[in-house]
């Protein structure tokens, strides 16, 4: 077993949340009358926080204070639609009840507002996880290392013995920001190249792969 603790990163990684990260964007440029954002470009957009998501989604010229109006009608509507389409990756629930019954410990760190993070991680990962800890007033969001340190203090675990799960150059960053290993998955908001070219070493396309290398020597 190569680890004592595998933290995840959220959206892309353990979650499919695109479905509801665009529909509550698209909701929110209706309500203003913006033109409204596919499915990949929300995801290109996504990675940094729900404010760099709507910098990213609203329209050329918007002003920072109609942005900030926009992101504050934002979180709360997504807040109380974020688990229509929302569904955890192939494999993943499996791959965490096996880390778990090794006694790996586990934590989901996420960008998106804490309280969704919270909520997301009680509905779909009951009792496997440690912690889930999002963005709020007290933890900056990701690269910065608070979160992941936050997770580890919570957990008891040293740096030596966690490695980080993400799907983009974000969590490749935050993973070296906080001074853990770091796997890359390739089945999120990232393609292999984009990933390779943030540093990723090797990219996992599964669960079951990344299971194995998980629990292997």
């Amino acid at each position: 077993m190569r680890y004592k603790a595998v933290l995840f990163d959220m959206d892309g990684t353990v979650l499919d949340t695109l479905g509801d990260l665009t529909n509550a964007v698209n909701h929110i440029l209706r309500e203003y009358g913006m033109p409204e954002r596919t499915a990949r470009e929300a995801a290109s957009f996504l990675g940094n926080g729900a404010a760099h998501l709507i910098k990213m989604a609203v329209a050329p010229g918007t002003s920072d204070e109609l942005r900030a109006e926009m992101l504050a009608a934002y979180v709360p509507w997504y807040d109380s639609h974020c688990a229509i389409l929302t569904a955890p990756y192939p494999g993943i629930v499996p791959l965490m009840e096996a880390l778990k019954a090794a006694g790996v410990k586990q934590a989901v760190i996420s960008n998106k507002q804490d309280s969704a993070v919270r909520r997301l991680a009680e509905e779909h990962f009951p009792g496997l996880l440690e912690t889930a800890i999002g963005e709020s007033e007290t933890v900056r969001r990701k690269p910065n290392p608070d979160a992941v340190l936050k997770a580890l203090r919570e957990m008891g675990v040293e740096k030596k013995d966690a490695v980080y799960v993400g799907d983009t150059e974000v969590d490749l960053q935050t993973a070296r920001n906080a001074g853990l290993d770091c796997a890359a998955v390739g089945w999120g908001f990232r393609t292999e190249e984009e990933l390779r070219a943030a540093g990723a070493s090797r990219v996992f396309f599964s669960a079951e792969e990344l299971l194995d290398w998980l629990l292997g020597d």
